[in-house]
């Protein structure tokens, strides 16, 4: 028996056993989506009746863990992207959202988690000790471990082993070590609608053969990866590595050969798809996964030239302003890398910032609103300036708004409303004298 594994059966102790390292008071980091250390979070709620003022944060839970969803939970819940998870705990007094770029990711873990607990779901180790902090705890995971005072590692034997930077974490900086075998959280491709496809293909107009991308979730961006498949040489340079992604990557699309910084690789910082996509990305020397702070770094981005980032919106208005994670006040998402890509695609040589968005929403009760706004409800938070946004897609057209005065500005984006809402949207500009 090697060293490490020896230190490895030393530290391998129950769940309830590993638990109980948190004390009052602490603030326990469970980690992201896909890679949440469900099972350690799912125990500490069993002592949700002996501890006080513990607060648990993770970014984009997707998971009904108790903590979260219990009416008599005492776990606060802290987070600076909300997913379906943390979203029932703040609107609750107990649950709370912190705005950050993800650039600016360590400057948060350092103010609101130093001195706290760790958990992190890992790889099984390899022959060295090593354990790979997987498809999403390579964003975060490595320095949520080095300002914490305890460590429990969760591992999982279908979580993936990934390559990079700050992507490994050794038995032996482990208090606890806990073992599991739960099935890492798919999210499958939405299927496109009609307006998703007209607009994937005003933007799949706009990426040049030979551009580094960066995409998001949703069926939008769905739509606009798989609409490059006929594009040559392209590059990844983005939060998340896709379902797309693979496809574009096995049609031999991608290629990351014109890339300036890690040419030959795909940069990520997580991983977000089906069990297809986890298991393509498993060991796979093709693909670089490094924290937020780096891969959203704006001068990192902007070194590879025709840099194309494509991001999506729940309003925008007459301004060009972008509504992407709150409306009225509702946290939904978070500000997350947004704004570092609009930025950094803008700085780029031949760069170029995209927002898409549908014209048209449908309510529950069929209603049809639109999109575009004059202004947005009270306390809607802006996540993207109008001095920072560039272009704006509908599926009625793909406008760069930089450049233009702001009377063209509106007329821009009213072209871009759905036709059925234009004239009011004119007439309302008109009467508030922003165009004459």
């Amino acid at each position: 028996m090697k060293d490490w594994e020896k230190i490895y059966q030393e530290k391998l102790v129950t769940p309830q056993e590993a638990v109980r390292i948190v004390h009052d008071g602490d603030t326990v980091f469970i980690g992201s989506e896909p890679s949440i250390a469900e099972e350690l979070a799912e125990v500490l709620y069993d002592r949700n009746d002996e501890l006080c003022d513990v607060t648990i944060t993770s970014v984009s839970c997707k998971r009904n863990l108790r903590a979260y969803t219990e009416p008599d939970s005492h776990f606060r819940v802290m987070s600076f992207f909300v997913g379906d998870g943390e979203r029932c705990a703040i609107q609750t007094p107990r649950g709370d959202y912190s705005s950050l770029h993800l650039s600016r990711y360590q400057q948060f873990a350092t103010d609101f988690m130093a001195g706290g607990v760790a958990f992190v779901q890992v790889s099984p180790p390899d022959e060295n000790g090593y354990m790979s902090f997987g498809t999403s705890g390579c964003s975060s995971a490595r320095f949520a471990c080095d300002i914490a005072s305890r460590i429990v590692l969760q591992v999982n034997r279908r979580e993936t082993y990934q390559y990079g930077r700050e992507n490994l974490i050794h038995v032996s900086e482990a208090d606890y070590i806990v073992e599991m075998d739960g099935e890492l959280r798919a999210v499958p491709d939405q299927k496109e609608n009609e307006v998703q496809k007209k607009i994937a293909d005003l933007i799949v107009d706009e990426v040049p053969d030979g551009a580094t991308i960066q995409l998001g979730i949703g069926g939008l961006s769905s739509a606009i990866g798989y609409g490059l498949k006929d594009k040559n040489d392209l590059g990844v340079h983005s939060e998340m590595y896709t379902n797309s992604m693979m496809y574009l990557t096995k049609r031999g699309v991608i290629t990351n050969a014109r890339k300036k910084t890690h040419p030959g690789k795909s940069v990520a910082s997580f991983i977000m798809g089906d069990r297809e996509l986890y298991d393509f990305t498993d060991h796979n020397e093709g693909i670089y996964m490094a924290p937020y702070y780096y891969v959203n770094n704006p001068y990192l981005i902007s070194q590879n030239d025709n840099f194309i980032s494509v991001n999506t919106a729940m309003a925008i208005d007459f301004y060009g302003q972008v509504a992407a994670e709150n409306m009225a006040g509702r946290q939904f998402s978070g500000s997350g890398g947004q704004v570092d890509y609009v930025r950094g695609a803008q700085l780029s040589k031949g760069g170029k910032s995209i927002i898409a968005i549908p014209s048209t929403r449908t309510d529950k009760n069929g209603k049809i609103s639109s999109r575009i706004v004059p202004y947005f409800p009270p306390f809607t938070v802006t996540t993207t300036a109008r001095e920072d946004v560039q272009y704006i897609a509908t599926e009625y057209g793909c406008i760069n708004l930089q450049s233009l005065s702001m009377q063209d500005r509106i007329r821009a984006v009213i072209s871009l409303a759905h036709p059925d809402f234009r004239d009011e949207l004119l007439q309302t500009a008109k009467d508030h004298h922003l165009i004459f």
